[in-house]
Formats: C-alpha cells, structure tokens, sequence
C-alpha cells in the first residue's frame, strides 16, 4: 500500500510498520530501495522494553533542515536502533503491527521473528 507523508507520520504513531522506499543516495553494491521496519510510537518506545530491548533513546537535539520540506518522515528504524529518514517520493507500506494501546502483539512478532534473525539476515532484509 502506498501511502503519502502525512498519513504515514500518523500510521507510525501507533504501529510498528515495515516499509519499503527508494533510497535518497544510492550506495554502490546496495539495492536502490531500503526495508525499514519502524515506529514512532512514544509508547513503545519509551516503555522499559523499548528501552532496553530496542536501545532507544529520545532524540536531544533539533534536525539541521525541514524533513517535511524534503518530504522526509523521521522515524525510529527497530534494525539499526536509531532514527532514519524515510524518503516519501516513492514509499510502499509492507505490513503494520499495531503497538497502541498495547504492544503484546508486536513483541510477539519481535520474539519469534526478529530476535532469532542473524546480522546477515537482518542485513539482507534491509537490502531488498
């Protein structure tokens, strides 16, 4: 499902979302698109859970630029434990999980399937 900038900043605010977009700069040996799977759902992520398990940690600064001018939607990427910027030009919606108001679901999925994943599965899912 392809969604504009908008209604994907409000979809991450409760759900944990896997995503698949076209990349701003290409990287040599790497596809042209990116997997993601993130939230920006305060809940989750500020739970104990969030955490200690996804590492995360409330930004403390401002961005140097405007993402919605850019058409940008920050996020916080589950794989690399740190906020990305998703590119909204070209953006498909691959699956949602919803966190709010209550994760039990999501940390199901993260136990049975993210959590036995090696570094090169994890590798190779962000590549496709």
């Amino acid at each position: 499902m392809r969604l504009g900038r908008d209604a994907l900043a409000l979809m991450l605010l409760q759900n944990v979302v896997e995503l698949r977009f076209r990349r701003r700069i290409n990287k040599p040996g790497f596809n042209d698109y990116r997997r993601m799977l993130c939230s920006n759902d305060r809940n989750l992520l500020l739970s104990k859970l969030g955490r200690e398990i996804l590492n995360y940690n409330p930004p403390t600064g401002s961005l140097p630029y405007n993402p919605k001018a850019k058409n940008l939607v920050i996020a916080y990427d589950i794989f690399m434990q740190n906020f990305r910027a998703i590119n909204c030009n070209d953006v498909e919606v691959v699956s949602v999980i919803k966190t709010s108001p209550d994760p039990v679901e999501f940390w199901k999925y993260f136990n049975e399937k993210i959590y036995p994943m090696s570094a090169d599965q994890k590798a190779t899912f962000m590549n496709q």
